[in-house]
């Protein structure tokens, strides 16, 4: 029984120092050689100045920028999750209703104008940085006049800011809203 028990707790010595150590210690080392700017939380600046990162969306209802996609958390990372409200929830029901609705008037959409879903759920860990370029070109004229801007212009950023699906087959076509904000702001 001894015997058993020295083997157990050197095992356990042994994984421990393996998977808690060793592994982390290689993988993070590895991620800083290969992807600095990604293991360190993938920050944009601006002026010297941190803004945010570039994998976690903002909130922001200013009608100068551009929106992102609503988030269940606020874009908090510590607790990010979706809602878990389901199809038959008249929680949810109501609140895609009401960002609809607040949706179509901020950007005097006629009610013809179908609203892309990533404007009205939230994702799935409520940190998405992404809006599909459809909520996009939906924003333009909004952003366009509340900044005094001609419409083009503002099209031209948010073609430029078109994300091709990764390695050219993995999802879908994407804007980061923090990149293309901060590109509307350097260009005025």
């Amino acid at each position: 029984m001894v015997k058993q028990l020295k083997t157990a707790v050197m095992m356990l010595v042994i994984f421990t120092l393996i998977t808690g150590i060793l592994y982390p210690l290689a993988v993070t080392l590895a991620a800083q050689a290969v992807f600095p700017a990604q293991a360190n939380g993938s920050f944009v600046t601006v002026d010297g100045q941190t803004v945010g990162s570039s994998l976690i969306g903002q909130t922001n209802t200013d009608p100068r920028y551009f929106w992102s996609r609503p988030s269940a958390v606020s874009y908090n990372p510590l607790p990010s999750s979706g809602s878990n409200l389901g199809p038959t929830s008249q929680t949810l029901a109501d609140t895609v209703a009401q960002r609809e609705a607040d949706f179509r008037t901020a950007n005097n959409l006629p009610d013809s104008v179908t609203v892309p879903s990533d404007m009205l759920f939230a994702s799935g860990s409520g940190l998405d940085p992404h809006i599909s370029p459809e909520s996009a070109w939906l924003q333009v004229a909004r952003v366009a006049e509340a900044r005094g801007m001609d419409a083009g212009e503002v099209t031209t950023l948010v073609e430029q800011a078109i994300e091709a699906p990764q390695l050219g087959i993995l999802g879908e076509a994407r804007v980061n809203v923090l990149l293309l904000n901060i590109a509307l702001d350097k260009l005025q």
